[in-house]
């Protein structure tokens, strides 16, 4: 088990160059703390933090959680850590780990095994929302999905849309807003966060699956004012958003600006957003692939894929 010391330095592995000064275990280094096990929260909710004792301690621990998932410990260590040691703070009392913010840690470092086995052995109840730890409600939403998204953690998305296939409840799951006002994310769709951050493996699991395909302005928006770097997966959102529309309705930026768009999505694709042309052959083929499941769209050979339609 790593436990952080008054001495150590704390190094987030999404940013190797960034390194984060030691502090003594009060308020500064509690913030450190909470600030790298749960990065989906708003920076300015780590001021609301207590000062029991016995709150600082579990936040401890709670970092030592977070760092063996981190480094991808073997699953049963890790369920073993969450069983028998005290993690977490409700209600003035300590508590073990639920699965569900278990699986919030292996989302966030990718620790595949460990995620497949909390959705295995907790099916449903590993993608409950855990209760919110400032304002004391259980989260709204689907803080999975977004922290899945957020994260490009296509492969466990994967299994966690396999978890609820037969759930009754996996459309309305799929088209969960994030609620909390403590979440970055709140308020948003998976569907318009994965176009808003150009994560096109993780769009056409969702669609594939049953969400909404809203987002095409913004998709628009996006491929227009992204730097070049991420032009082709700005690019792959957008294709994808196409094969699961029903009939659009044109968005305004085509109606303002004709030329640029037409240049930008070829004549035939323009035509058809705008309502004066059916969709072409192949996008039409592709709609009907891309119902069948996302693993026939991505075995076709390259000049099939979808940014060729243009």
């Amino acid at each position: 088990m790593m436990i952080v010391t008054r001495t150590e330095t704390l190094q987030d592995q999404h940013n190797p160059n960034s390194k984060i000064k030691p502090f003594l275990f009060g308020t500064d280094f509690r913030q450190v703390c909470l600030g790298v096990v749960m990065p989906w929260l708003l920076p300015s909710q780590l001021e609301h933090l207590s000062s029991s004792p016995s709150q600082r301690q579990c936040e401890q621990t709670s970092f030592s959680f977070y760092c063996a998932v981190r480094e991808r410990l073997p699953v049963w260590l890790l369920e073993d850590m969450r069983g028998m040691e005290v993690f977490s703070w409700e209600d003035g009392h300590p508590r073990a780990f639920l699965p569900s913010e278990a699986l919030l840690y292996a989302l966030v470092h990718d620790h595949q095994d460990y995620a497949r086995h909390l959705l295995d052995t907790y099916s449903v109840s590993a993608l409950r929302a855990p209760r919110c730890g400032f304002c004391c409600r259980r989260s709204s939403g689907a803080p999975h999905l977004s922290v899945a998204v957020r994260y490009d953690r296509a492969a466990i998305l994967s299994m966690m849309a396999a978890a609820l296939k037969h759930a009754d409840s996996l459309t309305d799951y799929l088209e969960s807003r994030g609620g909390c006002s403590h979440v970055a994310d709140a308020g948003k769709t998976a569907v318009q966060l994965a176009v808003e951050l150009s994560r096109p493996d993780c769009l056409l699991l969702l669609l594939a699956h049953g969400a909404r395909p809203a987002g095409l302005e913004a998709a628009l928006q996006r491929l227009v004012s992204c730097e070049e770097a991420e032009r082709s997966q700005a690019q792959r959102c957008l294709d994808f958003l196409l094969l699961f529309l029903p009939e659009p309705e044109a968005p305004r930026q085509l109606q303002d600006e004709p030329r640029r768009w037409q240049s930008l999505l070829g004549n035939q694709v323009f035509s058809w957003l705008c309502g004066l042309a059916p969709p072409p052959l192949l996008l039409q083929a592709l709609r009907c692939l891309a119902r069948s499941g996302p693993d026939q769209i991505s075995t076709l050979p390259d000049f099939l894929q979808p940014h060729s339609w243009q």
